[in-house]
């Protein structure tokens, strides 16, 4: 103090701007790139060129972070607590012992409606309680398909895989609710419930490789919203885009409709194939260790000393003692 100046304050830090960076575009500047090399030219190695490596097969091979994809993971969030809330809903919704039960009974009715030939009556019963449809479609095979018993046996084969269905509904899922379904009610939930499990396995699977052309845009256009389409639409351009810019800076070329390995692209395959070699390399205990500085001083250190009774052979100069 003592009536010194106080010298002015200097800034905490030093704030950084990334000039010509788009977050939304490319990965983080200190996110390792994806490789999109290596699994070209395991294809290149595969088929002997490059004509049946499109776009997808690319994409499907490069290992994309989904973190390094703006707005990837919110999307896809709501997307996938949209299709899970939804089959909750069902499953709280309905109960399948009355679609069962309808279904057991459309089949019996509509066997027991049925005539058949003498030479069938006993193969044709056997088959109804067996409850086989191999059994019922080797009886058609041998009808006339034009006779009233061959139709029939069409229907009965209707009836039978209906009921197969609706029983598979019953122990794939577990309702709750109380409302009764008929037997094409239960084939339609049956059907919707088994598109949302395929959507919310593709949804967790685009979260974990960012992989969003696997997701099936028509099927999800039933449930979703137009916006949350033509978003999730926007995000996959973005990918596309990406993995385009990363294919032109690897060296990946491509000519018309075929992906092709520049010269570029085999240094970098070479660089990569020799850190494998080496990183797995380990120093010899033993050998001649050349060194570029032997020490300081002008004494000059002895480098091999005569042999001697009991000395390790480990330690033996080779190329000295043979001079």
């Amino acid at each position: 103090m003592n009536g010194d100046k106080v010298p002015p304050r200097t800034p905490g830090g030093i704030i950084h701007t990334y000039l010509g960076y788009d977050p939304g575009q490319y990965p983080m500047p200190a996110a390792q790139p994806p490789d999109m090399v290596s699994p070209a030219f395991e294809h290149l190695l595969a088929y002997g060129d490059m004509r049946e490596l499109t776009e997808a097969e690319l994409a499907e091979a490069v290992h994309l972070d989904p973190s390094q994809i703006k707005g990837l993971g919110p999307s896809l969030s709501s997307l996938l607590a949209m299709l899970e809330e939804r089959k909750r809903k069902i499953l709280q919704t309905y109960e399948t012992l009355t679609a069962q039960s309808l279904a057991d009974r459309t089949y019996r009715d509509t066997a027991d409606s049925l005539q058949p030939p003498g030479k069938r009556r006993e193969a044709f019963r056997q088959a109804v309680r067996d409850e086989q449809l191999y059994d019922l479609e080797r009886l058609w095979y041998r009808e006339d398909q034009h006779s009233d018993f061959a139709r029939g046996l069409v229907g009965l084969l209707d009836a039978l895989g209906n009921k197969y269905q609706v029983e598979e509904l019953a122990s794939k899922y577990d309702f709750t609710g109380k409302t009764p379904m008929d037997v094409q009610q239960a084939l339609q939930i049956k059907e919707e419930l088994e598109t949302l499990d395929k959507l919310i396995e593709q949804l967790k699977q685009a979260a974990k490789d960012a992989k969003i052309y696997l997701i099936d845009m028509e099927e999800l256009g039933r449930f979703a919203e137009q916006e949350q389409l033509d978003e999730l639409a926007a995000l996959q351009q973005q990918v596309d885009e990406m993995l385009r810019h990363l294919a032109q800076e690897q060296g990946i070329r491509r000519d018309r409709d075929q992906f092709r390995l520049t010269p570029r692209a085999m240094k970098l395959v070479q660089s990569k194939l020799l850190d494998e070699i080496f990183s797995d390399l380990q120093a010899a205990r033993s050998g001649r260790h050349r060194v570029e500085i032997d020490g300081d001083g002008a004494v000059e250190l002895q480098r091999t000393k005569t042999y001697e009774f009991g000395d390790s052979l480990a330690n033996l100069d080779v190329v000295n003692s043979l001079n």
